[in-house]
């Protein structure tokens, strides 16, 4: 009661609720891409659970925070000193970097799938467990920061376990919509992983020690996504003149 009671609680819970929901743009891209190449009638599923995957993977950490907490202590000493976090950091923004460029790779030199890489001659290595282990081991880097940070802002566990649990929620909501913008424009599809490749390249500069503030990247993909806007927009209007 005597948090339900608190304005502080409250305020804490709607500013991590909020967040959550910012850093989780790049985790619906993500999901977004990789289950794109699932068939088209079990994406939106597939993006759903991958979020509840996501979800999963988060309150682990939450409820493991002391051991979060831990991988920011110095584990050796290579022209920096290298913690838990750093190397974690590291292996997935290298790993990010491959995934998004060879998913442009494709959806530039093989635009419909026709070619050797689409689903039938990929097989196996396309399916839903494949893509929910990658969704959860890449959901573990980008949480680590926002983890970290919700420990700072709120010191109760049930705050940061409601906000958590509102954010996937809202972004379930949004799953299908802005998944579906992304496969049906293939022109914006490329520009969600140019964006993915910014954040790998982010992750991989964080953990060499170089700070690099997301609102720089989330800045810079708004206002080209805008610009892609207007262009669509422009594009249809000459469709339509007579």
């Amino acid at each position: 009661m005597d948090l339900i009671t608190s304005p502080e609680a409250w305020l804490a819970f709607a500013v991590l609720a909020l967040m959550e929901v910012v850093l989780g743009i790049d985790n619906i891209v993500f999901i977004t891409i990789l289950t794109g190449r699932l068939p088209k009638e079990r994406q939106l599923g597939a993006r759903r659970l991958g979020l509840l995957v996501a979800l999963g993977s988060r309150l682990v950490l939450l409820v493991g925070i002391s051991w979060v907490m831990h991988l920011k202590a110095e584990l050796f000493f290579l022209v920096k000193p290298w913690t838990g976090k750093d190397l974690i950091l590291f292996a997935g923004g290298l790993f990010l970097l491959y995934k998004a460029t060879r998913e442009m790779y494709e959806n530039v030199e093989h635009p419909g799938g026709e070619e050797p890489h689409d689903a039938h001659a990929l097989g196996a290595s396309i399916t839903m467990g494949s893509v929910m282990v990658q969704i959860m081991l890449l959901d573990v880097v980008f949480s680590l920061d926002s983890v970290i940070t919700a420990v700072g802002m709120a010191e109760d566990l049930r705050i940061m376990i409601a906000a958590v649990l509102v954010a996937v929620a809202a972004m379930m909501v949004f799953a299908g919509p802005m998944g579906d913008f992304v496969n049906d424009n293939p022109s914006v599809k490329i520009l969600a992983l140019s964006f993915l490749v910014l954040i790998g390249a982010m992750l991989v500069m964080e953990s060499t020690g170089a700070h690099v503030s997301k609102a720089y990247i989330y800045a810079a993909m708004g206002f080209s996504l805008f610009v892609q806007l207007l262009n669509m927009r422009m594009d249809k209007r000459r469709v339509g003149a007579p």
